[in-house]
């Protein structure tokens, strides 16, 4: 595991590097609003990615490495994870690159996809809507993204569950918006996916 800081127009962010042994792409996964790297949901994805042979990268935002807990606005957090993005690419010789996270992390990956060039993106508990407020729904996030996205959500997720669209699939699981309740099917999900998108690319 390697750790890198990475300078952005928001202050360091930080990148740490889960190599696989022959990798044909990275992932990049960023966190939730309020948390870490350390989720178990991107720790489990972490390790059934490598195992897939894709190297990760786990990304802490600025406002996280400066220890501040409320996160940064959307356009702060988009620009930060752009220039880590390119950092990464240059890094790992323009491999293919899959953008991911969770939660907020979810909805950067989304948002960046076609800036950052990403073939794929992986959403963990994708935010729907804010908890009771089905009617601020962020589902166009999700349906702006062109290419192969997947979804996985637990079943009872305050935030809602996003609808499957062209481009998107859902993969609906027990639990709630920590997806720790089903671990297992949080890795399976995440290693299938990954083998087929990116198959046709190596």
């Amino acid at each position: 595991m390697t750790k890198l800081e990475i300078d952005t127009a928001y202050g360091p962010a930080r990148a740490e590097l889960h190599c696989a042994e022959e990798g044909v792409a990275v992932l990049m996964l960023g966190h939730g609003a309020g948390g870490g790297i350390g989720a178990k949901d991107l720790v489990a994805v972490t390790r059934a990615a490598q195992a897939a042979g894709v190297h990760v990268a786990l990304v802490e935002q600025p406002y996280r490495v400066a220890g501040r807990r409320a996160p940064a606005p959307a356009t702060q957090l988009d620009t930060a994870w752009l220039t880590v993005a390119d950092e990464i690419s240059e890094r790992f010789d323009d491999l293919p690159i899959v953008f991911g996270g969770r939660s907020s992390g979810a909805r950067v990956a989304c948002r960046t996809a076609a800036a950052g060039q990403a073939v794929a993106v992986l959403c963990l508990a994708f935010p729907e809507h804010p908890p009771g407020k089905p009617e601020k729904s962020r589902q166009g996030e999700l349906d702006a993204v062109e290419v192969p996205t997947l979804v996985v959500q637990g079943e009872r997720d305050p935030f809602g569950l996003p609808k499957a669209g062209p481009h998107h699939e859902i993969v609906v699981l027990q639990g709630d918006h920590n997806l720790s309740a089903d671990l297992e099917g949080v890795s399976r999900a995440a290693a299938e996916w990954l083998e087929r998108v990116l198959r046709p690319l190596t």
